[in-house]
């Protein structure tokens, strides 16, 4: 099913960038499973977000890996932690597969 068409105008309003997972912590409070992370997107700095993937990732496995993520979401309160960016997945039944890069990108990149 196809949701609303929208336009290149739209699209372009996203803010979609490459960035770096450097620090991973259990997220304690969350209601479901999730990690805290924290993203090194270059030039626009250190981003935090919380991350729904405990099932399929461990913490070794998410270091250092490259990401996909929206950075201009307004910041939203989880628990006790602020989710500054948005990192893209898809579903794959209950499951959250990370979108990445194929080969090593700049931090901050944007995508397009």
């Amino acid at each position: 099913m196809t949701k609303n068409l929208i336009s290149f105008d739209d699209f372009q309003k996203v803010d979609i960038r490459v960035g770096t997972i450097i620090e991973i912590n259990d997220f304690i409070k969350a209601r479901i499973p999730a990690y805290q992370l924290k993203i090194n997107f270059g030039t626009l700095g250190i981003k935090k977000s919380s991350a729904q993937i405990t099932q399929l990732y461990a913490k070794k496995e998410l270091l250092n890996k490259q990401v996909i993520a929206i950075v201009n979401f307004k910041p939203k309160q989880i628990a006790n932690f602020k989710s500054e960016c948005l990192i893209l997945g898809i579903q794959n039944e209950k499951d959250v597969v990370l979108l990445h890069v194929q080969k090593d990108a700049k931090n901050g990149i944007k995508v397009s």
